[in-house]
């Protein structure tokens, strides 16, 4: 069938399955909006900025664990979209973002418009395309599309200059990919799998370290199976919250700088780490040299350069997390001995009673922990948490009681403010039947506050918790830990009415500062159903805690504030 390279784009999206696209127009993408208008086979939301656009595409992907779709035009269009590239890259999250680009003719002459989008994209993609023939566009799309979502998942980008979507050619869309340079390992090595086994069943100390590809390859429930057969401690880096649930017993909770003291001080005793679809990311390990530093080391990752990077590995397996799990798992049953372990659950039972996760709470100032605890005692299974970066994220992590894998959805890699609020949308978007709340912060919530438009037109009903001290949190924490108090540009006292900005973009707003108020405000916003601002006054000086100072051992943490 003969069409244009703009329709070409619409029907591949259409033959992937895609249901939702994220994005904004401009002039090097027209021609794509022009086929978007006339086709009926996905919806196309208009963010109001592009950087939103992609964030929302990533919160749909991380929801849903389908390829997220954003589009995106040439010079800023695309530069605007590039925080979402790398936010996405980072933590790993499959996704196909396609530019405009301006015609060939003027690639290279400075056009207006004109940038170097392959180029700027490459550090931070999973892989990128300029398209320069029609012929190759169907094969590109259908590469973006394996390529984001296969191996070790990341964000892939397709440039596409005016001239080639406004170009008239046959469309024929490959029923499968042959790309001879690429090809994931998926199964695991028997006789690599073999000895890590062996190695569990002779350890006396095993700790099961938990990271985010274990969501990203849906390995959950053989992660749980295999803590429960095995009775092996567990614990979770801040992506992988959720796989275990909250109310297992073998879960330790949150591992690194704002980790549980019985997590950490697992990964410091520990005679064998089985680490499953984590990177050792240097929030997690602390300083290096004393990471773990008593134990052997299995590394399972589906992402070979991701093994021996940063730490020695004894037993490293180069697979599919699920695959190698599930061999484990048929390796392992009723062969391990679980009492071997009592001796070593009982010391961390012990760590966790002499400093379990905990704040003071308060009846006079509304504490962040409750408010996040509040929202878990109403919620629970029912919703699914965003959040932006800082101390709330950090207090979402700890105090909500997560229960299944792609319900927590933050950015860990690059920590990127703002992307909780249009991550959320997209979540929303894909998972309809769930409540969708942004745990958020008066710094972050200003940084993409534009989506309320986009909320509101939609129908997308997110709830934004805004926990309001009037700073930027987390670096007047470090100010007040390691810069004498020095309170340099973190002072946030001059705000908006955040109640008013909601109303006024067609949301509705809250102001809350007691515990009557918030258990009211949140009741009304489930039954409300609109995008909404929650305006909610917390203590200004309440930090994270526990906290590993950075580049610190993971056993040196930070207690209690009156050490400081």
């Amino acid at each position: 069938m003969k069409m244009s390279g703009a329709q070409m784009v619409c029907e591949a999206i259409i033959a992937e399955g895609v249901t939702t696209v994220f994005g904004y127009p401009g002039g090097a993408i027209m021609n794509v909006y022009d086929a978007i208008y006339k086709q009926n086979g996905f919806e196309h939301i208009l963010n109001r900025h592009e950087q939103a656009s992609v964030h929302a595409a990533d919160g749909y992907a991380r929801a849903t664990g389908k390829v997220g779709v954003a589009m995106v035009t040439s010079g800023p269009g695309f530069t605007n979209a590039v925080t979402g590239l790398a936010t996405a890259y980072m933590d790993s999250i499959p996704m196909v973002v396609i530019s405009g680009q301006v015609p060939l003719s003027l690639i290279g002459t400075d056009g207006f418009q004109e940038i170097d989008a392959v180029g700027i994209s490459r550090p931070c993609t999973k892989h990128n395309y300029l398209v320069d023939r029609l012929e190759d566009l169907p094969r590109i799309m259908k590469e973006a599309f394996y390529i984001a979502s296969s191996g070790r998942p990341g964000p892939v980008l397709v440039d596409i200059p005016k001239d080639i979507t406004a170009e008239i050619g046959e469309f024929i869309y490959p029923s499968e990919v042959n790309i001879p340079t690429y090809k994931p390992t998926h199964k695991g090595n028997d006789r690599q799998i073999k000895k890590a086994v062996e190695a569990i069943i002779s350890a006396k100390k095993p700790l099961l370290y938990v990271g985010g590809g274990v969501v990203l390859g849906n390995a959950g429930e053989l992660v749980r199976k295999l803590a429960n057969i095995t009775q092996i401690p567990t614990v979770e880096t801040l992506m992988a919250r959720g796989v275990m649930g909250d109310s297992n017993p073998l879960l330790l909770g949150m591992l690194g700088m704002h980790g549980n003291y019985s997590s950490n001080m697992a990964m410091s005793e520990t005679d064998l780490v089985i680490s499953l679809g984590a990177r050792f990311d240097d929030r997690v390990t602390g300083k290096l040299s004393e990471f773990a530093k008593y134990a052997k080391i299995i590394h399972v990752d589906i992402d070979p350069a991701n093994i021996g990077k940063l730490v020695d590995v004894d037993f490293p397996i180069v697979g599919d997390t699920a695959d190698v799990v599930a061999k484990m798992i048929e390796l392992i049953e009723n062969t391990v001995d679980t009492s071997r372990y009592q001796a070593w659950r009982d010391i961390l039972c012990r760590y966790n009673e002499l400093h379990p996760l905990r704040y003071e709470d308060s009846d006079e100032v509304l504490k962040p922990q409750w408010v996040i605890e509040r929202i878990g005692q109403t919620l629970g299974e029912k919703c699914i948490i965003t959040s932006d970066v800082g101390q709330h994220q950090m207090w979402a992590a700890q105090f909500f009681p997560f229960d299944r894998p792609r319900q927590w959805i933050n950015s860990g890699g690059l920590g990127t403010m703002g992307f909780g609020f249009p991550a959320a949308i997209g979540a929303k978007r894909g998972c309809p039947d769930k409540t969708v709340i942004n745990i958020t912060g008066d710094g972050s919530i200003l940084m993409n506050m534009q989506e309320l438009v986009t909320a509101a037109e939609y129908g997308i009903p997110v709830i934004n918790v805004i926990l309001n001290n009037h700073f930027l949190g987390m670096v007047r924490q470090w100010q007040t830990f390691f810069y004498e108090k020095r309170y340099s540009s973190t002072d946030l006292s001059f705000q908006p009415n955040f109640k008013m900005l909601a109303e006024a973009c067609g949301g509705i707003g809250y102001d809350v500062t007691t515990k009557k108020e918030f258990d009211e405000a949140l009741a009304d916003a489930i039954k409300q159903n609109k995008v909404c601002f929650m305006n909610v006054a917390v203590n200004r000086l309440e930090n994270v805690l526990p906290m590993v100072p950075a580049g610190g051992a993971l056993y040196n943490m930070l207690l209690e504030d009156k050490e400081f």
